[in-house]
């Protein structure tokens, strides 16, 4: 992982795909949080340094992942989490009529664990997409998309059940042989530093797969 910033308070790191933020029932050494704790302790498994984790990116979602280094920056960054701002890159099949727009549902999670939008706001939880497309090229589109507010699977569900699922998600869009890695892409965030209070914005690069599918682009 490349680090993006670093300070005593804080740790963010570019995230690449395929790689767990945190461990789950079948992986627990293979995670960013794993790798980064390895990292704080400088390789001395006795060391009382550690990281902790502020929010979490999908398995196959690569870019900014924010950890904090002690829990006074922890609690800090998760209390202001609706004041910082999210933007990823997404390619997805087709195109949507509107350039530009929000998308809007209630999503909940089934027992499979599957993320899906319902009319029922006793189980489902208000969540907002916003997009602009940057790119059309080759049957898809490049999407410049706003997290306005960031539930589980969020984007991935709402350009799929909006008939433009995202390119290479394997379980909300197609299953496809060619197109094996996911082109969702978290680029740039925002946020009050929980030490100082000032606002940061650190970005990444975007990955080179991403100009594989549509070419070359300007945001």
């Amino acid at each position: 992982m490349k680090i993006v910033y670093e300070d005593r308070d804080i740790l963010v790191v570019d995230k690449p795909p395929h790689l767990l933020t945190m461990a789950s029932n079948t992986e627990k050494e293979k995670t960013a949080y794993h790798i980064l704790t390895d990292y704080v302790r400088k390789g001395c498994p006795t060391s009382r340094n550690r990281i902790f984790i502020v929010h979490r990116l999908d398995r196959d979602t690569s870019g900014i992942v924010i950890f904090a280094k002690n829990e006074r920056a922890k609690n800090s960054l998760q209390h202001q989490w609706d004041q910082t701002e999210k933007k990823y890159l997404a390619v997805i099949y087709g195109s949507f009529p509107q350039r530009s727009g929000t998308i809007t549902s209630y999503l909940a999670e089934n027992a499979a664990h599957v993320v899906y939008s319902t009319h029922d706001r006793s189980i489902g939880k208000l969540s907002t997409t916003i997009y602009r497309t940057v790119k059309e090229a080759k049957g898809l589109s490049l999407l410049d998309v706003d997290l306005a507010t960031g539930r589980k699977n969020q984007i991935r569900v709402h350009f799929a059940e909006k008939g433009h699922p995202i390119v290479g998600d394997q379980k909300y869009g197609r299953r496809d042989a060619i197109h094996r890695r996911m082109a969702l892409h978290a680029y740039s965030i925002s946020f009050l530093h929980p030490w100082n209070g000032r606002r940061m914005i650190l970005k990444t690069a975007v990955p080179a797969y991403f100009t594989d599918l549509v070419g070359d682009f300007t945001l």
